[in-house]
């Protein structure tokens, strides 16, 4: 840290209590300066010969007594200011720079007074070695709170501000690395050497130097977005004694100060800040301020972000926000599409990843949500339903969770969230758990047992014809029909015979399929799901049709 001395002549102020301050001197003292509850008695000619103020004040007095209740740093900076005049030695730094100066004004110490005066001396100071050192202006820089406003009229501030703001934009490869806290490593000095000494500021101080950085452009907005980043880690750290208003007005400060650059701050934190504004129940507008930023690169984030609890007792998740999350993302990305139709490739991958998330998202939350409605369920999953997936496992996977979770929902509810799944793109690992999987409904396992069948023919599974000029097929109909009865079976057995029933249940549901194939040679095979699920028309391979034809003829 740097310092300056002034003065030659030995300290001889002494105390009386710590209500009294003396110089001991052989000379009587002339006047008495009450300074807030310090009575300083002191002589007259070296006061007059460096104050203005104190010409004025003395020589309106009658009583050879002055009250000087409102001095900038009270009795320290007075007794500071007092021992200049009497050309004591007295020591400048970081820390009592600014009480020293904002005194030196009130008490109006200048040239004109005379020269060499301590208002000069302190200018010299600052501008010669605390404003050059990076540690030093941001000492200085947070003393200047206390002082308000007379740091401010002496423009102490300002200047550190633009120290601080000036170094911060410096090339990394020219930083001198005493400047700041932190110590030399083998890597060289990285380009955001600065955001962890600046993390100490107080918010309004934060954010007047990072919107002064910003001022000056000489700082990539990715930097400035670490910065606040790494000042909200330290700083938002909610526990039973913050203060809500406190806390609501950094985080308010810090979103006003997110650069508008799409990559200048990670999903990730965006999400921790949302969160934070969800649990200080910060305002409408700051929650769709950062819902419109995540919605821009929601791909970037991951469940445990999306898992956002109410600050109300319980502290349930929060649906509606990933909703609103999705809607942003879905309005984002139609612009993108809009403005550049030949760039469909990137939309297109953003929707899958996006895609995955909400499938985790919605299993993660069947698990430990207990009160997750069905038609909430469905509601999130709709919105993703049109979007590209290479799989449905992830799907499956969250309907699975649901049912497992939410053992008592109904027949029909369990139709419709099964209708967000398309067989046809689940893996066969996933195939060879659902077709063994009780919570399915029936005419769900039916269908991916029979498209198994068709993989397995290794044949492509064709669309249905267009013409739909066939004299027989297998509608939806005639399947409800047979796996209505058979579900009704299977309700009414026990948990032991289930699994009999279930090859029965087959063994009859495949025995109507192949005998309508085989009545009309190539008829079309509709799914048991309805228009909206995954299943579609196919052609049997003829290694199928012998067995059906020894079936018919032995009954």
């Amino acid at each position: 840290m740097k310092f300056m001395k002034l003065g030659t002549k030995p300290d001889s102020f002494q105390s009386d209590e710590d209500c009294i301050r003396y110089v001991a001197s052989d000379l009587s003292t002339d006047v008495v300066i009450n300074v807030g509850d310090v009575r300083f008695y002191l002589h007259k000619f070296p006061l007059l010969s460096k104050s203005a103020r104190l010409q004025k004040l003395i020589a309106a007095t009658i009583d050879e007594e002055i009250n000087i209740p409102d001095i900038p740093g009270g009795p320290p900076a007075f007794e500071l200011c007092a021992k200049f005049c009497y050309g004591m030695i007295v020591t400048l730094n970081g820390y009592n720079v600014v009480a020293a100066r904002c005194a030196a004004e009130y008490l109006e110490m200048y040239e004109s007074v005379e020269s060499g005066n301590l208002v000069y001396k302190i200018e010299v100071f600052l501008n010669s070695s605390v404003l050059r050192s990076w540690k030093d202006s941001i000492i200085v820089l947070e003393t200047t709170r206390t002082f308000h406003p007379w740091s401010e009229d002496v423009k102490i501030d300002v200047r550190c501000l633009e120290s601080i703001a000036l170094k911060a934009a410096m090339d990394p490869e020219r930083v001198d690395w005493s400047y700041t806290y932190r110590k030399l490593n083998n890597n060289g000095v990285p380009r955001d050497w600065w955001v962890e000494d600046l993390s100490e500021l107080s918010i309004d101080l934060y954010k007047r130097v990072i919107s002064t950085i910003r001022r000056k452009g000489a700082v990539s907005p990715q930097v400035i977005g670490e910065a606040l980043e790494v000042y909200a880690s330290r700083r938002i750290q909610p526990d039973d004694d913050y203060d809500v208003d406190e806390e609501r007005f950094l985080l308010e400060s810090l979103i006003s100060l997110l650069p508008s650059e799409k990559h200048s701050v990670s999903c990730g934190f965006l999400i921790k800040l949302l969160k934070s504004s969800v649990s200080l129940e910060c305002g409408e507008d700051v929650r769709k301020k950062l819902s419109r930023r995540i919605g821009e690169k929601l791909e970037e984030a991951n469940v445990d972000d999306l898992l956002i609890r109410a600050s109300s007792e319980g502290c349930e998740i929060v649906y509606d926000i990933v909703e609103t999350l999705l809607d942003e993302f879905i309005t984002q990305t139609e612009k993108k599409d809009e403005l550049d139709c030949s760039d469909m490739s990137v939309s297109d991958s953003s929707k899958a990843v996006v895609a995955k998330l909400i499938d985790g998202y919605l299993a993660e939350i069947s698990r430990i949500e207990p009160n997750l409605s069905p038609l909430r369920f469905i509601a999130i999953a709709e919105k993703v339903s049109c979007f590209p997936r290479s799989s449905h496992d992830g799907v499956y996977r969250a309907i699975d969770m649901f049912l497992k979770q939410h053992p008592g929902i109904t027949k029909s509810e369990k139709k419709t969230m099964c209708r967000l799944m398309d067989c046809r793109k689940l893996s066969q690992e996933a195939c060879a758990h659902a077709v063994q999987n009780e919570r399915l409904p029936l005419r769900v396992v039916v269908q991916i047992l029979f498209l198994e069948q068709v993989r397995a023919s290794a044949k492509p599974l064709l669309p249905a014809s267009g013409s739909h000029g066939s004299s027989r097929t297998t509608t939806e109909e005639e399947c409800d029909s047979v796996i209505a009865t058979e579900e009704t079976t299977r309700d009414k057995t026990s948990s032991s015979e289930k699994t009999k029933a279930k090859g029965v249940v087959m063994s009859r549901i495949f025995s109507k399929l192949w005998n309508g194939k085989d009545r009309d040679g190539v008829g079309d095979v509709s799914s048991s799901d309805t228009s909206e699920s995954p299943g579609s028309a196919t052609t049997v391979d003829d290694k199928f049709i012998p067995s059906t034809r020894r079936r018919r003829s032995s009954s």
